[in-house]
């Protein structure tokens, strides 16, 4: 069993746009798309992969596109039965619109919502990020937020792991998962920070950081066990390597298992 919680894709209509317009921030830094965007495309990939269910992280990128984003989160989750959509909030809704929008995300059975604080240039633990994380930690909602570096903004990460756990300290009960195993690029301040700590990481884009392998096993070895999901953020890594990636990295059996589907299918449940 594989559970994959961090993958992307978009509605049929807008998902060609949508990788352009991605293609052209992440190419000049060597990222480049794996699948089309589409939720055919995605469930292909796990086909491939061997991969049985996968959360879908949408994200709203404005304040006016939120309840569209949210209505295709829906459809995903009524329509495709191995995927898990999570549903999106943006610091610039009023609180009421993100009260109804969590509504409607929890009537739908959806447990979680993922942020992009570098999309949205605001950094994590600013206020203006407040209103939301309180919102889920008392919903119990869980929340997963890009971490570390971005090309969409690579003069300043708005999310590193001192900014994690600043996040942490003010909401001590909220199920947040940090993208990347704490932070793309912020290896070294994830070992020195985040290990051990009450957040939760995920696996993503491990394959693809070749140079940072080393610390990157380490981070998997530190960190709480109960506290590592396995993920792929496909299209923007080969889930197969991905999954290659976490067989090999010496883990053990049971600490494998628990990272491919046990804790992630725990968090899950924690929320219904």
């Amino acid at each position: 069993m594989i559970l994959d919680f961090h993958t992307h894709c978009f509605p049929d209509a807008l998902a060609p746009k949508a990788i352009a317009a991605l293609t052209a921030t992440s190419a000049p830094f060597g990222y480049t798309p794996l699948t089309d965007g589409t939720v055919g495309g995605l469930l292909a990939s796990m086909n491939r992969a061997g991969i049985d269910r996968a959360v879908v992280c949408n994200i709203a990128t404005n304040a006016r596109q939120l309840s569209r984003v949210n209505d295709f989160a829906i459809a995903t989750a009524q329509e495709q039965p191995r995927l898990i959509p999570f549903g999106s909030l943006h610091p610039e809704a009023t609180e009421a619109e993100m009260d109804t929008e969590l509504d409607r995300l929890q009537a739908a059975g959806i447990v979680g919502i993922k942020i992009h604080p570098d999309y949205v240039k605001v950094n994590v633990d600013d206020p203006a990020f407040s209103p939301i994380l309180a919102r889920c930690e008392a919903r119990g909602m869980i929340v997963v937020t890009h971490a570390g570096f971005d090309p969409i903004s690579p003069d300043h990460i708005h999310c590193p792991p001192e900014g994690i756990l600043r996040v942490m300290a003010a909401f001590p009960k909220l199920k947040l998962v940090a993208a990347h195993t704490g932070g793309f690029g912020e290896e070294s301040k994830t070992l020195e920070l985040l290990c051990g700590t009450s957040v939760y990481i995920d696996t993503s884009l491990s394959a693809i950081r070749v140079n940072q392998a080393e610390q990157l096993r380490s981070i998997l070895r530190l960190h709480d066990p109960n506290r590592i999901l396995f993920a792929t953020d496909t299209p923007w890594s080969s889930a197969s390597k991905e999954i290659a990636f976490i067989r090999n990295a010496g883990l053990g059996e049971d600490l494998t298992d628990k990272i491919f589907h046990r804790n992630g299918e725990a968090l899950l449940a924690s929320c219904k």
